[in-house]
């Protein structure tokens, strides 16, 4: 890639957290002198749009999902395409074949888990072969908790050269004083790639916590060992823990499918982490009723969508028809006005197969799933973009593979911040 004359494109920066990635990159442009640039079907949209946040990129480039030549065009000029062009299962393929041929690294936002599968199927061999790193889910589903949960399995390896055999992975976050919408906490295109996928092809391997393990007995042994639970319980402080929202299907796949990544190159089958998270909802007995209310709520949606998802395929179709119709478009999204107001934090607590023990906390600023999200992909590309930042392994790979722990200072300047404090 030496000849590139760009380091990361930005494609789809009108969107709502593409104009997020496009002002980091602007940012860190300044501190590095990276060469960067936004893409998109309609050059002039784009311009605007940035231009309605103060975002002047070096260049533009106009590249569309339906014209091969264009995305190829953009794929060859670059060493990282950035891909905020969702929902990924009806239009992510074009572009990581773009990357692939044009020997370009990918990195994306899906958690759209059956895509990623058929991602794997069908690139992982290709993108090995050419060098190419095809990295995806690199928001807050699902980087920081597959970083940091390798993170504690490497220092569980490096003090006492013992594996994990389980881990407890918490998420709290305090958002802004004041009444939120739904805006506020979910995007449009999130609820758009929920149709997407209820009503596409493998929609049934959306719960399945080995939907990315390609090893028939190590898959089989994710199922038994670790399967993914939508009920509600307590932690040792009396939080109530709920499932992970918006989606609780997304970290436990990518997460084991890292494990097993590691666990082939030494040369071993993956032995399963039991592997566990949830959102804490801490308060005092007065609110205990409340909490659990709200963390059975939850539980009920994504069961609700779990069961869905293993419906006959009209049903799923019908169902998906009717939320394309009445859920928010991709547009939707938040006012920039409060984002810098949230924090949140990940904790895991792992445990060895020999009894020792593990703590690694997660400590970040800003909206977890907009301004976070934008601010560690934008850095994302630059790791993947610059020499020997990242690990050599190529083809279909997670977040904490092909990133590695190495350079996790790195996402400090994106305001997460890594840690093992035990």
């Amino acid at each position: 890639m030496s000849d590139r004359d760009l380091s990361v494109v930005v494609f789809g920066a009108t969107g709502v957290t593409g104009r997020r990635v496009a002002a980091y990159l602007a940012e860190r442009a300044g501190e590095t002198g990276v060469r960067w640039a936004v893409a998109a079907r309609d050059a002039a949209k784009l311009e605007r749009v940035l231009g309605e946040i103060g975002v002047a990129a070096p260049e533009t480039i106009v590249a569309d999902v339906g014209d091969a030549a264009s995305l190829a065009a953009m794929a060859a000029r670059t060493r990282v395409v950035l891909d905020l062009v969702g929902p990924y299962t009806l239009y992510g393929e074009p572009v990581i074949e773009a990357c692939v041929a044009n020997g370009a690294h990918y990195a994306d936002l899906t958690g759209e888990m059956p895509f990623v599968r058929r991602t794997i199927d069908a690139f992982h061999d290709r993108a090995a072969a050419a060098g190419v790193k095809v990295v995806q889910a690199n928001g807050f589903e699902a980087l920081p908790p597959d970083l940091a949960v390798l993170l504690a399995a490497e220092t569980a390896r490096q003090r006492w050269e013992e594996d994990l055999a389980e881990v407890d992975l918490e998420v709290a976050a305090q958002q802004p004083a004041g009444r939120l919408g739904l805006a506020d906490l979910i995007s449009g295109g999130t609820m758009q790639s929920t149709a997407e996928v209820l009503g596409g092809e493998g929609a049934a391997e959306t719960a399945d916590p080995a939907v990315l393990i390609t090893e028939p007995e190590a898959a089989a042994e994710v199922r038994r060992r670790s399967p993914i639970s939508l009920t509600p319980r307590f932690n040792a402080r009396g939080d109530v823990i709920a499932p992970m929202t918006p989606a609780a299907f997304i970290n436990p796949a990518i997460v084991q499918r890292t494990a097993a990544l590691i666990d082939a190159e030494r040369g071993r089958l993956a032995e399963p982490i039991r592997y566990r998270e949830g959102i804490a909802i801490p308060g005092g007995s007065a609110t205990l009723p409340l909490r659990c209310a709200a963390a059975a709520a939850l539980g009920a949606t994504q069961a609700g969508f779990r069961v869905l998802s293993r419906a006959q395929p009209a049903v799923r179709r019908r169902v998906a028809d009717v939320l394309r119709r009445i859920l928010p478009s991709s547009g939707f999204g938040p006012s920039g006005s409060r984002l810098d107001e949230w924090a949140w934090q990940v904790a895991v607590d792992a445990r060895t197969a020999g009894g020792h023990y593990v703590r690694v906390d997660v400590d970040a600023d800003g909206h977890p799933a907009y301004l976070a999200t934008a601010r560690m992909l934008g850095e994302v590309g630059l790791l993947l973009a610059e020499d020997g930042a990242t690990p050599e392994r190529a083809g279909c790979l997670t977040p904490a593979a092909a990133l590695g722990t190495a350079r996790l200072d790195r996402f400090e300047r994106a305001g997460v911040r890594f840690s093992v404090s035990s």
